[in-house]
């Protein structure tokens, strides 16, 4: 079971790491792909080797400008991916079909193949044209996925938050029982 880990430039670099540690548990095979600006936010948010880390847990890393790849054909098969965090940039291409890197390509492809395709999209405030990106996307079958925390399970840490968000990202693959924390009602 492959699935591919697509990591933006957006800040939230931690819930790239939490999604891929959620996948590893899930018993998955990851495909990363980094953006250069994914690069930058990893070493700036988590520190100089959170990249090393992060490939370490991959299956196979893919160079971002490499649309030979497996992953950029649908007959690769895979179970689905998650851009974890997700720009604007990124999320503006695969709404609009801008295939010009291999996220965006592999992304493309989830679509087409009719693949879950999830999208842990990363701004505030957001503009209309964020809101329409994010519509269009949508409506060729992603998931949007702010990275919300579940403020009702009462997280302890944001460390705590982004692991549950992740969860959630890799529950919405359906690849096996849930990962993600459940809400249960008191008494009353």
């Amino acid at each position: 079971m492959r699935v591919v880990l697509g990591v933006s430039g957006a800040s939230g670099a931690v819930l790239a790491m939490d999604c891929a540690a959620a996948l590893l548990r899930a018993g998955a095979e990851v495909d990363l792909v980094l953006s250069a600006m994914a690069e930058r936010a990893l070493a700036e948010e988590i520190g100089p080797g959170a990249q090393a880390q992060l490939t370490a847990i991959a299956t196979r890393v893919h160079p971002l400008r490499d649309l030979g790849a497996a992953i950029a054909s649908g007959s690769c098969p895979v179970a689905g991916m998650i851009v974890a965090p997700c720009s604007m940039r990124s999320l503006a291409a695969i709404a609009h079909g801008f295939d010009d890197n291999l996220l965006t390509r592999a992304a493309g492809v989830q679509l087409k193949e009719r693949r879950p395709l999830v999208l842990l999209t990363r701004e505030a405030p957001l503009t209309l044209a964020h809101l329409r990106n994010m519509q269009a996307a949508a409506e060729m079958g992603a998931v949007i996925l702010p990275p919300v925390p579940a403020f009702y399970l009462r997280p302890a840490s944001l460390a705590e938050a982004t692991a549950q968000i992740a969860a959630r990202a890799v529950d919405l693959l359906r690849l096996g029982p849930p990962q993600a924390r459940r809400w249960h009602p008191g008494p009353g």
